[in-house]
């Protein structure tokens, strides 16, 4: 896979880790058991500074020594050299609510016995009925070679850097561009990414927009989807000019010049219907749950990219990145139906996530519960609820693309292996795929839980039972290089050492 020159680093510089939004790292990470301590009440002298209530991603700045935290309401720049994770500095995103954060990690860390107790607590916070103040601001997030951090919320697409001054060091919105400015009435930004020549994506509901950096209006160009379309993921982005977007109803390849958005055929584009049309009881409803993942790479013989689909029994299914080869007619590679270890007569399985992909392996979680048919709508309040006191989600399967043959066989499945809401992620260096979930009959509560790449067997876990810090709404597993966990809870970024003790910031 050809690196991003314009990203800060090759990994977790942009949400879904690189430009093919592959999920995966090299970073190595020990096959052990362990029970996580020290999270709350938080103990000093740990280095901490709270946030949240939702922190989707740690990403890497042009100094590896320092990382920056995005969550709902501010975002830090953290020191993790030497085995650090301390906050540096500090901003609030503009227009973002004022949360107590000692108070977020207290009321949230009490056990909830009812959905209405849930509310009064996220009442309390000022976070109303748990779906307001625009939640997932900042989930598509992403860090320029020139450690610009360019990140979503309230309406506007912000510019954050270190400041010039050394009398008054700290962070600052360096530029800042309302997106009403250049997204078609009544869009709202649904993720961004970056060019392999340096600008901006900027995706719409209905729209892909490219945007220079300096984030100045005109828009560079915009491609406008059907109005009787909507997208809900970001998108993965070639060396090529390829920018790969599902809506909920067709998958795309459009082609950026340069100079243009090109849908034609003549410049590589394509698109293609998929299965969908069904309703399901996960966050999105309809259509694909998944970013689009890029497969296959430099000299791999068959170049995909893979979703899975939008019916009420998801499948997997790839499609043929470039040209459709000689003897094949559709766009569309192969698809293969998901069992994720469960019951035939399972009614539904169906994912959030993106297809984590290493080679040509792919994963899938089912997000969908025996008991979702409870949930409220309020994405924070069923965030809380799900597992401890609705049923956790469970199901998981993994798949590989023969080359040789072009198509999927399934290599395992684990009906037991819950996810309740995170992205999954896979450490290459040691073939191990993390998600986390609760568990509630084992007692164990939340886990991250890793699992053999080749053979599916349980091989690693950090369990932090029924603290609220276990709990990472929508987040991505991060591992960093010496193998400590990056957890982005519900509570804030974390990083939990292999001693089981975490650094909150």
């Amino acid at each position: 896979m050809t690196n991003n020159p314009f990203l800060a680093a090759p990994k977790y510089a942009i949400t879904h880790f690189d430009s093919a939004q592959t999920d995966n790292f090299p970073n190595e990470v020990p096959r052990d058991i362990k029970t996580v301590t020290s999270v709350l009440p938080l103990v000093t002298p740990l280095p901490q500074v709270a946030g949240g209530p939702i922190n989707i991603m740690t990403l890497a700045s042009t100094d590896p020594d320092y990382m920056w935290g995005v969550s709902l309401t501010d975002v830090s720049y953290i020191r993790v050299s030497s085995n650090n994770f301390t906050p540096l500095y500090r901003l609030p995103l503009p227009g973002a609510p004022t949360i107590v954060t000692s108070l977020l990690a207290s009321v949230l860390n009490q056990p909830f016995a009812s959905i209405t107790a849930i509310q009064t607590a996220l009442s309390a916070l000022g976070l109303g009925g748990g779906s307001g103040f625009g939640l997932f601001g900042g989930v598509y997030s992403v860090v320029d070679n020139n450690n610009d951090l360019y990140v979503n919320y309230l309406g506007a697409i912000n510019a954050i850097n270190l400041k010039s001054s050394l009398l008054f060091p700290g962070i600052e919105v360096k530029r800042s561009i309302q997106t009403a400015t250049v997204l078609p009435s009544g869009e709202s930004v649904a993720g961004l990414s970056m060019t392999f020549d340096g600008r901006l994506i900027v995706v719409g509901g209905k729209s892909i927009t490219i945007l220079n950096r300096s984030l100045t209006a005109p828009f560079l160009a915009q491609h406008i989807f059907s109005p009787t379309e909507s997208i809900s993921n970001s998108v993965s982005v070639d060396e090529d000019g390829g920018i790969y977007v599902v809506t909920d109803k067709k998958m795309y390849k459009l082609v950026w010049t340069g100079t243009a958005i090109s849908p034609n055929p003549a410049d590589g584009a394509w698109e293609s219907v998929y299965p969908t049309g069904d309703t399901f009881p996960t966050i999105f409803g309809s259509g694909s749950g998944a970013t689009p993942t890029l497969m296959g790479f430099g000299t791999d013989t068959d170049k995909l990219v893979v979703i899975t689909d939008g019916l009420k029994r998801m499948s997997l299914i790839a499609f043929w990145r470039d040209a459709i080869p000689s003897g094949f007619t559709s766009r569309i590679a192969g698809q293969i139906q998901t069992t994720c270890g469960l019951p035939l007569t399972t009614e539904f399985i169906q994912t959030d996530q993106s297809v984590a992909v290493s080679g040509y392996g792919a994963f899938v979680v089912n997000n969908v519960s025996l008991t979702d048919d409870q949930l409220t709508g309020a994405v924070l309040v069923d965030a809380i609820a799900r597992g401890p006191v609705l049923d956790a989600p469970f199901g998981v399967e993994r798949f590989e693309w023969n080359p040789a043959t072009h198509a999927w066989s399934s290599v395992w499945s684990r009906g037991d292996v819950s996810d309740v809401s995170m992205v999954p992620g896979i450490s290459t260096g040691s073939n191990i795929v993390f998600v986390n979930g609760y568990y509630k009959t084992a007692g164990t509560g939340w886990e991250i839980t890793g699992l053999d790449w080749l053979t599916g067997e349980t091989v690693h876990k950090r369990i932090f039972g029924n603290n609220i810090f276990g709990n990472g709404f929508y987040a991505l597993i991060q591992y960093i290089g010496n193998g400590d966990l990056i957890m982005n809870s519900i509570i804030g970024h974390g990083r939990v050492q292999e001693n089981g003790v975490v650094y909150l910031t």
